[in-house]
């Protein structure tokens, strides 16, 4: 099925079967591409301050030459721990300009989560807003960080961001007090690199560039390690998708999705960029009446978010007073999109929402529904351009169209491997095919959709929760003798955590267990519903029957 590709014949116009990752050599190529084809136009606006696409090629040039000055070098690890901000773009395009390997961190993830990813990635520099250094106070002694860069959530915004930083510091006291030793503010970052050149620094198409950490298909969180050619291809493929509908330099998406994010990252920020168009970032995206206010304020023309995200929009009583005359494209992606949202998005908007799918491990863009009108909802869409797809049974045969089966992809954006971890990276990429975890099936014109999960993952807003993770943290406690973790359906995110208990100590309260929770993971980890049992269902060598647990 893979040779014959049956999907091609049904791809929009426009659309190539093949996409040619050689055009550029690295990001920083295609990056520098950009910063000089739309150098006056707008690249990123924030709280209504913009940079254009020169600005950005400036200010990422004085913070990668400030790094090096840092005794950085090539290869380095780099932690970026922010929100969407304009300091994320100037990071990340300044972490690549000087040879560093990005972290991407979730901002809100617990003192134990930071440390595991660190320590795992070996990162030895960081850029963190400044509501989190109190987290990474707690565990800096146990990494190998010594650049220490803080950064505050006005920093970039002018006379503005006078008053926001105010405002969070002093009204909304959103900043705990922390003790960072050698910490330097980003500002000054920026104004230290200006006494430095930034000498080009040339990577190759299979050197990794960022680690992107993720579940993978059980078990604690990896590293996946994206290469030049991974995100390039990636890149390019989202933009033959996506470029026939839109104009080169006019277009302005709207970014609620965090740009650490993979989703976010490559749709947002790269393949946006790579057609000149504005991205308008969200800083919080929990705030609906922010992503109403932006929808008010700008002429979106392409908007992605969570089935989640769709759904509060539509729920909230001021959307349905947004004039979209100028929405052109709405993607989906990170969970699946619920027919009735994806139904009610277009009777509201007059937008058809096309959903895609993708894993961390591919950049992450796997298929995508068209963007022309002819999405299929209740589809994942079709394989992107140069990727082969496949559906195989238990046995590893594969099936024929309409026959049930693991969705096994090949192709240019997928991973080199997990970081450290070849047992892992074999038990994922088998003979060259990318196991995704999910239970598929394509029907003759070469649209999939998904029916299940092979996999216990917990997907919750778009983010991979793993029972392990959560078993392990709460078996910890003293007072737990036995714990499970299942994903139970819910409306608002699709799924949340469910635990169910064994008590070693009888006097284990509900919340007594939800403060430990609080305390170790991270909000969207956290458990909903807990029930205490007398046992939990075994197998006869003792492992926890998770599937029974679900009926």
């Amino acid at each position: 099925m893979a040779e014959e590709r049956p999907w091609i014949k049904n791809y929009p116009g426009g659309v190539p079967a093949n996409i040619d990752p050689n055009q550029y050599q690295s990001i920083n190529d295609f990056a520098k591409e950009c910063f000089q084809k739309y150098k006056n136009k707008g690249a990123f606006e924030c709280m209504g301050k913009t940079l254009t696409y020169s600005q950005l090629d400036a200010m990422s040039s004085k913070f990668g030459a400030y790094l090096l000055s840092r005794g950085l070098e090539p290869g380095d690890k780099i932690a970026l721990m922010m929100p969407n901000t304009l300091q994320y773009p100037v990071a990340l395009f300044g972490a690549f300009k000087a040879g560093l390997i990005v972290v991407n961190t979730n901002p809100l993830y617990t003192p134990r989560e930071m440390k595991h990813q660190f320590t795992d990635s070996k990162v030895t520099a960081i850029v963190i807003l400044e509501n989190f250094a109190s987290n990474l106070q707690e565990i800096i002694k146990d990494t190998s960080i010594k650049t220490i860069i803080t950064t505050s959530l006005g920093d970039l915004l002018g006379l503005k961001g006078y008053l926001v930083n105010f405002v969070v510091r002093k009204i909304k006291r959103l900043v705990p007090k922390y003790e960072l030793q050698n910490a330097v503010h980003f500002k000054d970052a920026l104004s230290q690199g200006k006494k430095f050149t930034l000498k080009e620094i040339k990577t190759e198409h299979e050197t990794v560039i960022v680690h992107q950490y993720t579940g993978g298909t059980t078990g604690v969180s990896k590293g996946a390690m994206l290469t030049n050619k991974n995100l390039i291809s990636n890149m390019l493929q989202i933009k033959a998708w996506l470029s026939g509908n839109l104009n080169e330099g006019s277009e302005i998406s709207l970014s609620p999705l965090p740009m650490y994010h993979i989703f976010a990252f490559s749709v947002n920020c790269l393949a946006m960029m790579s057609i000149g168009a504005k991205t308008v970032l969200v800083t919080n995206a929990r705030d609906i009446g922010s992503v109403i206010k932006e929808f008010k304020k700008q002429k979106i023309t392409l908007f992605t978010g969570l089935n989640t995200l769709f759904n509060a929009l539509l729920n909230h009583k001021d959307f349905s007073t947004i004039d979209f005359s100028s929405l052109k494209i709405t993607v989906g992606g990170g969970m699946a999109v619920q027919k009735v949202v994806a139904e009610k998005w277009q009777q509201v908007t007059g937008c058809k929402l096309s959903e895609g799918y993708g894993m961390t491990e591919s950049s992450p863009v796997i298929t995508i529904n068209p963007v022309d009108g002819n999405a299929r909802i209740g589809t994942i869409g079709m394989p992107v351009s140069s990727t082969n797809l496949r559906i195989v049974n238990e046995e590893g045969k594969v099936m024929e169209i309409g026959g049930t089966g693991e969705i096994q992809v090949q192709g240019p954006q997928v991973m080199k491997g997990y970081y450290n971890r070849p047992d892992e990276t074999a038990k994922t990429i088998v003979d060259g095919w990318l196991c995704t975890g999910d239970i598929g099936i394509m029907d003759e014109d070469g649209y999939i959709r998904i029916v299940d999960r092979i996999k216990d993952m917990i997907l919750v807003s778009g983010f991979n929760v793993y029972p392990t993770e959560i078993e392990d943290v709460i078996a910890m406690h003293p007072k737990v003798l036995e714990v499970a973790a299942i994903g139970i359906p819910n409306e608002k995110s699709g799924e949340v955590v469910k635990i169910f208990i064994v008590k070693k100590d009888k006097s284990l309260t509900e919340d007594e267990v939800m403060e430990y929770c609080k305390q170790n993971l991270t909000g969207y980890k956290l458990p909903r519903e807990i029930e205490f049992r007398k046992e939990l269902p075994k197998t006869n060598v003792g492992k926890i029957l998770r599937r029974e647990l679900r009926t």
